[in-house]
């Protein structure tokens, strides 16, 4: 909080000084920062109330982080553990409540790698999201594990991957989540906000998912909270998106069970199916499951993807939405099996553009009768 007073009252001016958000960009330190490192192990520490980011790994190598407890809200961007452009990576056991993202795989410059990483048997709470890749994403991610994460009231996504400056992201395998009082359980974004060209996401498994996600902000017990969008809103889905021309590739998910708390009213907002093509590309935003506006379906939103497989997925609401369950657009390669959606309405599962789906004769559970809870949008 010196800082910004150290702006306001002209001793340090900030340059780039966010008005709208009213806080200053720089000079917040890091409470433990280690760069261009070898043979680093961080175990058994408790960390309170950064200034800036809690710890920062900045393009090292072979690091054991064990049993680190991270407390820290005392300002805006106190990311818990933040891994940039490192190989060979272990954080286990971890406990975590921070005013920013909990557990974040960055890559701030071009060249830098992401590589073999492991995150398992963590408890993450916080004001954005839990466990994320991104936002800078110029370089790559690749071989990333992460297993046994619970999450709790936390403002946006469970799990966030998200490659928007060119970055390569494969081979991720992501099982054994369980999120309650979250924004949002799962964020796959391919767009292109830096960069000569988009980066690519492909080969992602995400297995053994249990999320709650609540009707009002589930952050709200933090001092320092999430800036809320600016627009009136339903309650958002699960996103899967890439841009036109460039596809998210290879998505597997697996036993994954979301209860959303429904609610959703024309009154608040609309986007007939009609009106899909309206759905906000949105290609340089900011990375975030907020990012396309109202969204036409409840439970999972998915466009520009090629290969998609779906299997024992279950999406349920708390009370009545009047949107369908899944939209798809532009996906081509799409298997659905086991997938099991509310009775109260057809048509829950939408096909805009979608080819060589292949929606398996007892994909839905509830009636095995799956041409009664499928539509398909004429082209346009």
């Amino acid at each position: 909080m010196a800082v910004d007073s150290l702006h306001h009252t002209g001793v340090k001016i900030d340059p780039n000084y966010n008005y709208r958000r009213m806080r200053p960009s720089d000079g917040r330190g890091k409470l433990v920062s280690f760069v261009k490192c070898d043979s680093i192990k961080m175990i058994d520490i408790t960390l309170k109330n950064s200034s800036g980011w809690v710890q920062c790994f900045e393009q090292s190598k072979n690091i054991v982080v064990d049993r680190i407890k991270v407390d820290s809200r005392a300002y805006w961007n106190n990311d818990g553990i933040d891994i940039d452009g490192c190989e060979n990576v272990s954080v286990t056991n971890c406990d975590v409540n921070a005013a920013d993202d909990g557990i974040c795989l960055k890559s701030d410059s071009p060249g830098l790698q992401n590589n073999n990483i492991y995150i398992a048997n963590c408890t993450v709470r916080s004001s954005a999201s839990a466990v994320k890749f991104g936002t800078g994403s110029y370089g790559s991610f690749k071989n990333v594990t992460i297993d046994n994460i619970k999450v709790y009231d936390t403002f946006r996504s469970a799990i966030a991957i998200e490659s928007v400056d060119g970055a390569e992201i494969e081979n991720i395998k992501v099982s054994n989540i369980t999120a309650v009082n979250t924004g949002n359980a799962i964020l796959i974004r391919l767009g292109h906000r830096n960069g000569e060209k988009p980066g690519y996401i492909k080969n992602v498994s995400i297995k053994n998912v249990k999320a709650q996600i609540p009707f009002g902000r589930p952050d709200i017990d933090y001092d320092l909270r999430g800036p809320e969008v600016d627009y009136f809103h339903n309650p958002f889905p699960a996103s899967i998106a890439g841009i036109p021309g460039y596809s998210i590739e290879n998505v597997v998910l697996e036993n994954i069970e979301i209860t959303y708390p429904g609610r959703a009213s024309k009154g608040m907002a609309y986007l007939p199916l009609s009106r899909l093509k309206d759905v906000l590309e949105n290609e340089k935003g900011y990375p975030e499951f907020t990012m396309f506006g109202e969204l036409p379906s409840f439970g999972f939103y998915v466009r520009h993807v090629n290969g998609i497989e779906m299997k024992n997925i279950k999406v349920t609401h708390e009370k009545e939405d009047f949107r369908p369950a899944f939209v798809f657009d532009d996906v081509k390669a799409l298997s659905m099996e086991k997938i099991d959606v509310p009775s109260d309405k057809t048509n829950q599962i939408i096909f805009k553009d979608v080819l060589s789906s292949n929606l398996d004769a007892e994909a839905l559970k509830r009636k095995n009768e799956p041409a009664q809870n499928t539509y398909v949008l004429p082209a346009r």
